[in-house]
């Protein structure tokens, strides 16, 4: 419920504001400079040793041929994850983390420890080229999905409050995954370059071009689909209650489970014979891509059904006019609100609009939540907090919004009277019904009769 009066008021202790008293010093690790400074160190230096090894493996001119065909695929993947998320958006610096986490940290640790593990393999065996089958289709997937998840299972740690439910999961094992794609397909396509060089292959039939056709025109999704199985495990488990702990442990460890077998499978797809790596992508890869396509489209669309069943009781309450509900749960209404402000304002309003629309989702998230028993000890806090940020920013997104629910309301037919009426502007002919898609305003007849 909405627990809030129709206008701010100062936070008390009876609100969930700390009394006061003596302030406790937060931990070190707690500090704004390590939390911030720490992971971005890390990052740089994961960054700086990958880059020394790919450009040791492929050469400068192989580096920089694999850099600029392996960015091609990053921009429509990161839109298009960016475009799932557009019900809640959430905050560009969990993406960047995500991104330089696959790219950097999760590259760099896949590199190290697949080399120590098929070297390993082929001198306690003698037989290397059954340690690389062993390497490619057991141990890669098993340390490189681990190590993408790692980044999911941070921002679900660090950053709970920006990771609610399904749709964060995917996005964030998604991103995570086309980072390390990224720097993965500069490291194939670079070496697949130097062996042209050596071999005299060009054109079509050259290794550059046969790689970036399996790598970049097939198959672009294929770690993105792995790692967005993991994602969907943390995002169950996101929506499960504090006290549900196992399910909390166990979803997340089986959607991994299900990435490294799906990893492996398309990994030992060359072993399935001459033709065994299209049999895989024809029977297995674009049917599963289908339908995790389809349960994040189908989970959008829940999500924005919760926006319009859980915030009308704070239109009730006062906080939000009676359009916005019903607005705020339209992509395309939210849409034509922003475009409407920038035409009409600036685009610094139609910013503000989008903070508008981000807040208040969340806001109708952490009422379902809330009524389902899944809300922290902070709701009432986090509920003021988001009231507040959607107050502040009223006198911009409310005539957006009010517009934009006038534009997408739905016609509402209005029945014509059942015997002629003459000589009244605006009022339709007896054989011709009334409604709203009429080019003049549909007025009802006057009726004599009713009282």
């Amino acid at each position: 419920m909405a627990t809030c009066p129709p206008h701010p008021c100062p936070l008390g202790p009876a609100d969930g504001a700390p009394a006061a008293g003596p302030l406790r010093h937060a931990h070190w690790w707690q500090r704004t400079w390590v939390r911030y400074g720490a992971p971005t160190t890390l990052l740089a230096i994961s960054g700086l040793v990958i880059l020394a090894l790919v450009r040791e493996e492929t050469g400068t001119e192989g580096f920089l041929v694999g850099l600029g065909l392996a960015t091609l695929p990053v921009p429509l993947l990161i839109a298009a994850f960016r475009w799932l998320d557009r019900v809640e958006p959430g905050p560009w610096r969990n993406l960047l983390f995500c991104f330089a986490w696959g790219a950097c940290a999760a590259a760099l640790i896949a590199i190290v420890a697949n080399s120590f593990a098929t070297r390993w393999i082929a001198t306690a065996t003698a037989d290397p080229s059954s340690a690389d089958t062993l390497g490619a289709t057991v141990i890669a997937p098993v340390v490189e999905e681990i190590a993408k998840a790692a980044a999911v299972l941070l921002v679900f740690l660090f950053r709970r409050r920006d990771f609610t439910g399904i749709l964060d999961g995917v996005v964030t094992a998604g991103v995570t995954a086309t980072g390390f794609a990224f720097t993965e397909n500069i490291l194939y396509l670079g070496t697949a370059f130097g062996t042209d060089q050596l071999t005299g292959g060009t054109g079509i039939a050259s290794v550059t071009a046969a790689t970036f056709f399996v790598r970049i025109i097939m198959s672009p999704f294929a770690h993105p689909l792995f790692t967005v199985l993991t994602g969907i495990g943390f995002g169950v488990s996101a929506l499960a209650a504090d006290r549900q702990h196992i399910r909390r442990v166990v979803f997340p460890l089986s959607g991994l489970l299900l990435a490294m077998g799906m990893h492996a499978m398309w990994n030992g797809s060359s072993a399935f014979g001459e033709y065994g790596f299209f049999a895989v992508y024809a029977a297995f890869m674009v049917p599963i891509f289908g339908l995790l396509t389809w349960l994040v489209i189908w989970t959008r669309q829940r999500e924005l059904k919760t926006v319009r069943a859980e915030l009308p009781a704070y239109a009730v309450a006062g906080w939000l006019s009676p359009v916005e509900p019903y607005a705020l749960g339209s992509m395309r209404a939210r849409r034509i609100a922003r475009q409407y402000a920038r035409r009409h304002a600036s685009r610094a309003a139609a910013r503000e609009v989008a903070r508008y629309e981000a807040y208040a989702t969340s806001l109708a998230f952490l009422r379902h939540r809330g009524r389902r028993g899944r809300a922290g000890a902070d709701f009432v806090v986090r509920e003021r907090e988001l009231l507040d940020e959607l107050w502040r920013r009223r006198e911009a997104a409310r005539p957006a919004l009010d517009y934009a629910a006038r534009i997408t309301a739905p016609p509402v037919p209005v029945a014509a009277p059942p015997w002629p009426v003459h000589g009244a502007y605006g009022y339709g002919c007896p054989t011709t019904p009334m409604t709203q898609t009429t080019p003049y305003p549909a007025y009802p007849a006057y009726n004599p009769y009713r009282s």
